[in-house]
C-alpha cells in the first residue's frame, strides 16, 4: 500500500532536487523518499539516545566520545 503526499517547495529547492535527482539517475520521488526516510531515522535515534542519556551518565558515560573509547 502507497501513499501520495503533496508538498510545496520554493524554487531553489525545486531546482537542486532537480539538479541531484538528473546527477543521481533517479526520479525525484526517490530522491525525497530517501532523505525522509534519513530523517525520521535520524529522529528516532535522538529520540532513544535522549532516553538512555541519563543512565549513561549514571554509569560515567557524559560524551558520546565516552561511548566510543568503551565500545572500541
Amino acid at each position: 500500500m502507497s501513499a501520495t503526499l503533496s508538498i510545496r517547495i520554493d524554487d531553489a529547492l525545486e531546482r537542486e532536487l532537480t539538479l541531484a535527482a538528473k546527477a543521481a539517475h533517479r526520479p525525484k520521488g526517490d530522491i525525497v523518499r530517501d532523505a525522509l526516510r534519513r530523517q525520521l531515522a535520524l529522529t528516532r535515534f535522538r529520540a532513544v539516545r535522549d532516553e538512555v542519556a541519563a543512565l549513561a551518565e549514571q554509569q560515567g558515560f557524559l560524551t558520546d566520545e565516552d561511548v566510543f573509547k568503551a565500545v572500541s
